[in-house]
């Protein structure tokens, strides 16, 4: 399925429906630090937030010498504002908080294939089959509980499953949130547009709890205010981090959904050079740096993300990436966001 960028895209930023409110992409812009003795310096473009990317993009100045000019804002916004940028853009890499956006960019032609050294140290589930992107990080979506307020035993074995009528008005969702329109896009991949339009018309009947992003669905369902909700995984493990505690130790926990649901959907924060920085040796520096043993510790003890390179220690408190049951959905497939968004704002989640 084909998406038409970058006018209507770009028209539903302006509009307020995307991206404002996503949880994963505050609107800033900062250097890593300031410019090394030769001024070598490169542009990113980051759909992932400042307070989790900074100081890892910090470290990559300290230990390579290479300034590191860093524009934040929300995964999609930023897919946008490169498409409608085009060649001009200033931006030499793109470091994306979802596969989707990542593989709208490449459909433009933006974006260079990355060399064999690169890709090859990603699993082929996590890259994309052209080279033009790389994932750096996976995450899975779940299904986060409250135990005194959802019985172990009353778990669904499908996310389909929240849309009966035990669960009206107990879940939280975060519509405007990437992550969110990229499970919507996997279940247009996996069951068709008809399913995906029957689940989020189910979803809006059984009045969920509209949310800005993952973030204050997990504190609610936390502090029992909501009985469930659908995030990603790594936000247990940074909630346990802001409170001083382990991800144990919350009061709420995950429910990975099984047998190969569309509830699981394993997805993955990437990275892709744009076409003009392709031959820039800092520029590859930058993203060999992203998936070094150094950086791939950081996501798995900072942000409690998967990491994708063999090798690197998963994070504590969740099953290991192998044991995950995920949906046969092929990442390339989820590069229609144009169409996802249409979809949730035609369901009524988003006003």
């Amino acid at each position: 399925m084909s998406v038409q960028f970058p006018k209507a895209m770009v028209a539903l930023v302006a509009s307020g429906l995307l991206f404002g409110l996503a949880a994963c992409g505050a609107e800033s812009e900062s250097g890593s630090g300031a410019l090394a003795p030769n001024d070598k310096k490169i542009t990113v473009y980051s759909g992932r937030s400042e307070s989790l990317v900074k100081p890892l993009l910090e470290k990559f100045t300290q230990q390579s010498g290479i300034a590191v000019e860093a524009r934040y804002a929300a995964t999609a916004a930023m897919a946008s504002q490169l498409l409608e940028e085009g060649e001009r853009s200033p931006a030499d890499a793109f470091f994306a908080q979802d596969a989707g956006a990542l593989g709208a960019v490449a459909k433009k032609g933006l974006f260079a294939p990355l060399p064999d050294d690169i890709t090859g140290q990603v699993p082929e589930s996590y890259r994309a089959k052209s080279k033009e992107w790389v994932g750096v990080t996976a995450r899975s979506r779940v299904l986060v509980y409250n135990p005194e307020l959802v019985a172990k035993t009353d778990l669904p074995t499908s996310v389909f499953d929240l849309t009966g009528p035990q669960w009206k008005g107990k879940i939280g969702v975060a519509p405007t949130n990437a992550s969110f329109q990229a499970f919507v896009t996997a279940i247009v991949v996996q069951h068709g547009e008809a399913k995906a339009k029957e689940f989020l018309a189910g979803l809006k009947a059984n009045e969920p709890q509209i949310r800005d992003g993952n973030g204050p669905i997990l504190e609610e369902v936390n502090s029992g205010k909501l009985a469930a909700g659908l995030i990603n995984h790594y936000y247990l493990g940074e909630l346990a981090k802001e409170q001083g505690t382990t991800p144990d130790a919350l009061t709420a926990k995950l429910h990975f959904f099984p047998n190969g649901d569309s509830g699981a959907l394993v997805n993955v924060a990437g990275v892709g050079v744009l076409k003009k920085a392709a031959e820039d040796p800092e520029v590859a520096t930058f993203v060999k740096y992203l998936l070094s043993a150094d950086a791939q510790k950081y996501f798995a003890e900072q942000t409690f993300e998967y990491p994708v390179v063999d090798g690197a220690a998963p994070p504590a408190g969740v099953p290991p990436l192998s044991e995950l049951k995920v949906p046969t959905v092929d990442l390339n497939d989820l590069d229609q966001l144009e169409a996802t968004i249409a979809l949730i704002k035609d369901s009524g989640l988003v006003p």
